[in-house]
């Protein structure tokens, strides 16, 4: 192609994000959550695979980052789903289940999640394709992403904690000192250093494209999940003063920076 974004190993992973999103015609939610975990950490296995006879000590690094952040989210969400019967009941009053979905539609949802979590993922690949190997804006993209991983996982099991000596209270301890949702800001790290990983090995304006709207693909999810999170929150705590001070003083996803509400930006599709 002209705009050198793929190639027949670029094929292959996009069939192994596409079946593993599969799971979402069972459950139309699971495109977004299982089903996403689920692809991630298959990008990491076929770039292992694929790659296995040139892949550098280093680059390994970025396919256990894709596999370990998949399998442990895909496992968090799935035990979350099955296990934690009051969200559930929670999550079942604020999504519809999709019963009435048809074919066409979820179709649809499964092409765009397969295409974006290629997206997301294309720095590191084509940082593969491009026998570009290892330099400085890798190592540090790395490092940010694993910083990422970390604060995602600190920040679900700080809540899980939390929720369980008060599951009537909001979180506030912790990482939820520093921002509303850390789990999605260690999530913007991740994605932000994945593309950090791969400037030096894009090549051409095509995969110069895939990377930024992989990269803005994911924030604007983030910030859609942020203002769907407020808005649960305000209905279920919204009357508590103590509440009322914590979201005015506590930005909602990024330290430091004074944005405290994203609900009133009715572009994000919550």
């Amino acid at each position: 192609m002209g705009l050198n974004i793929f190639n027949i190993e670029c094929l292959w992973i996009l069939i192994a994000i596409a079946i593993s999103c599969c799971i979402g015609y069972k459950k139309y939610i699971w495109f977004f959550s299982i089903g996403y975990g689920l692809a991630i950490a298959t990008t990491g296995i076929i770039l292992g695979g694929l790659y296995s006879s040139r892949i550098t000590s280093i680059m390994e690094i970025a396919c256990i980052l894709f596999i370990l952040y998949g399998v442990r989210l895909s496992v968090f969400l799935a035990v979350r789903e099955f296990k934690n019967h009051s969200y559930q009941k929670k999550m079942g009053m604020e999504i519809k289940d999709g019963k009435g979905m048809n074919f066409f539609v979820k179709s649809v949802i499964w092409l765009s999640c397969t295409l974006l979590y290629f997206m997301m993922c294309a720095p590191v690949i084509y940082r593969f394709v491009n026998k570009a190997g290892t330099d400085t804006c890798f190592v540090v993209g790395m490092v940010i992403a694993f910083l990422g991983v970390w604060i995602e996982i600190v920040a679900d099991a700080q809540k899980s904690s939390l929720k369980k000596k008060n599951p009537n209270r909001f979180c506030d301890k912790g990482l939820y000192r520093i921002v509303r949702c850390p789990n999605y800001l260690g999530e913007l790290l991740l994605w932000l250093g994945v593309f950090i990983s791969g400037i030096t090995a894009l090549n051409g304006v095509g995969q110069w494209i895939v990377a930024i709207f992989g990269l803005v693909g994911i924030f604007y999810v983030m910030f859609s999940g942020a203002k769907r999170i407020e808005v649960r929150q305000d209905k279920s705590y919204g009357k508590m003063e103590e509440y009322q001070k914590y979201i005015q003083k506590t930005p909602i996803m990024i330290p430091l920076l004074p944005l405290y509400s994203v609900k009133k930006y009715k572009w994000l599709v919550a």
